[in-house]
């Protein structure tokens, strides 16, 4: 599948409004309005489990017809995730072993959970709150969509019904996140509860709008679908039911869009930072917590919050470089014949 470069470009805008949305109480000064702009950044982790099912549908659900292929897709999604979780968790476990060494405990990093953490499963109902490296419950759930994918590819192929019925069994599963989650006044709510069900749907709604852009639908559609659930959003509708309906209809259309000349999305620096998007989303919190470890203050001035945000940036491409890819490669090798390796590289 040709890369769709708005796409990556979203994944790093995603990223960093996850950072800013964990450090606003940090950050002294900040207008109320920014504040309350920055306190939904948590919705980003939508957008990511919608992007996710998108581009693995487009990717894969050609291929895993052939049951012989799930392995390979198994072990291509295991390199893309754990290696730099992994290193994510040995960082933190120096964070917390240098805690005790001063004397100082943090419930958050229970060794008990330490094991769920590793194997990935910690937001898959066992934990009953976010630990060690909180924005990994996430990860935890796509890997749970990674392992269920291959069922719905064998299954059934979304290429074969009617454009209806894809938008249909759309709306469908986006109102059954909603029941799921009736009665909590956000996406963001108890999420070791809602969390597994909240990448799940939408992980699905995203290969369902994967399969609908293939088909070259108008843009009028999607962008006349994200204004009438954005509208209804604003005035009022649960964001239970709104806020992923609006990311699916704008992120059907950003497909839509992509490619075309001079598009915003797709220039050089924005895709770079969606390239180091996972190293950011997975470091920034640990970053956060060593960077005030030392300061008295619980709140910093703007040059320290530049410090930190500097730091993150330098923190992911670094990770990306020289711990994210070259492990990603190393497992991707695995098990593949090298003539078949220099079959691909030729």
């Amino acid at each position: 599948m040709t890369e769709l470069r708005a796409l990556t470009s979203v994944r790093g805008i995603a990223a960093w409004l996850v950072v800013l949305y964990h450090i606003r109480g940090g950050i002294a000064g900040l207008p109320p309005a920014v504040e309350a702009v920055l306190a939904k950044g948590y919705l980003a982790v939508d957008i990511f489990f919608l992007l996710s099912g998108f581009v693995i549908w487009l990717s894969w659900h050609a291929r895993l017809r052939d049951p012989a292929a799930i392995p390979r897709f198994l072990q291509k999604r295991i390199a893309r995730i754990w290696p730099l979780h992994a290193a994510m968790l040995v960082a933190a476990v120096a964070l917390a072993m240098l805690l005790r060494a001063t004397g100082r405990t943090d419930p958050a990093f229970p060794f008990a959970e330490l094991p769920l953490h590793l194997l990935l499963v910690q937001n898959w109902g066992f934990t009953d709150a976010l630990r060690w490296n909180d924005p990994a419950w996430s990860i935890s759930c796509e890997f749970a969509a990674y392992l269920l994918f291959p069922l719905l590819a064998v299954a059934v192929d979304w290429r074969k019904l009617p454009s209806v019925v894809l938008v249909v069994l759309a709306a469908v599963l986006l109102l059954a996140l909603h029941a799921a989650m009736h009665g909590a006044p956000s996406l963001g709510e108890d999420i070791p509860r809602h969390g597994l069900t909240r990448c799940l749907v939408e992980f699905g709604t995203g290969t369902l709008l994967a399969a609908l852009c293939l088909r070259r639908p108008r843009a009028r559609w999607p962008a006349l679908a994200a204004l009438t659930t954005a509208t209804a959003w604003a005035l009022g509708t649960p964001e239970t039911l709104a806020a992923p309906a609006t990311f699916a209809a704008l992120l059907l259309l950003l497909a839509l869009t992509a490619g075309r000349p001079g598009h915003p999305l797709e220039g050089r620096r924005l895709h770079w930072l969606g390239e180091i998007s996972y190293a950011t989303y997975l470091s920034h919190f640990l970053l956060w917590k060593a960077f005030k470890l030392p300061l008295a203050t619980p709140t910093l001035d703007a040059p320290m919050i530049a410090l930190y945000l500097l730091l993150v940036l330098m923190a992911s491409a670094t990770l990306y470089r020289w711990i994210e890819r070259p492990a990603q490669h190393r497992i991707n090798r695995l098990f593949v014949p090298r003539q078949a390796e220099r079959d691909r590289s030729a």
